[in-house]
């Protein structure tokens, strides 16, 4: 039986119900957790210096906008301790359990979106698929799954996890504590 993938599979509102969540039981401002967020990783920060901080805009218009980047997330999900899966209503039973890496003030966890891209070459190659039978699959564009291998940046959350829980695979497979 193959597993049908859900356009709607990251819950985006899910996530930022958890952050409102915490915090009014922090009485937090947006600003507020937007600098504990980037607090975590502040040996980082400092080195970097140039590094465009977490703002309170990025995690409130997430919600408006319906995503957030990946590796946005990231940063809001090391702040609530909790694995991308659990903002997945139905995840399939092999991706759950997996915490998201330990890390400390001089990293950052970040999607190796090259990994992710060559896992999906992968699977689409083994299926004899084209970009487009998988885009159509994932609910995206080839472009958008092509665009992956040489991605500087990030994807939307809601795409990265589809095409995790297309593989089969838990998101931790693709994410690792970064010096940049």
């Amino acid at each position: 039986m193959q597993h049908t993938i859900s356009p709607h599979g990251f819950d985006v509102q899910a996530l930022f119900d958890a952050l409102d969540e915490r915090c009014r039981r922090e009485h937090l401002s947006w600003a507020g957790a937007a600098r504990e967020m980037w607090r975590l990783s502040a040996d980082l920060n400092a080195l970097r210096g140039s590094d465009h901080p977490m703002s309170a805009t990025t995690i409130t218009s997430m919600a408006q906008r319906g995503d957030t980047t990946c590796q946005h997330a990231l940063i809001m999900l090391r702040w609530l301790e909790r694995a991308p899966e659990e903002f997945i209503a139905e995840p399939r039973p092999d991706t759950t359990g997996f915490p998201l890496p330990e890390t400390d003030p001089a990293h950052r966890l970040r999607w190796d979106l090259a990994a992710l891209y060559t896992a999906l070459n992968d699977a689409r190659l083994a299926r004899k698929a084209s970009w487009d039978q998988a885009a159509n699959r994932l609910y995206c564009t080839a472009n958008q799954l092509t665009g992956l291998r040489t991605a500087k940046f990030a994807t939307g959350m809601r795409l990265a996890m589809r095409i995790c829980q297309g593989l089969g695979r838990p998101a931790v497979d693709f994410i690792h504590p970064a010096d940049w």
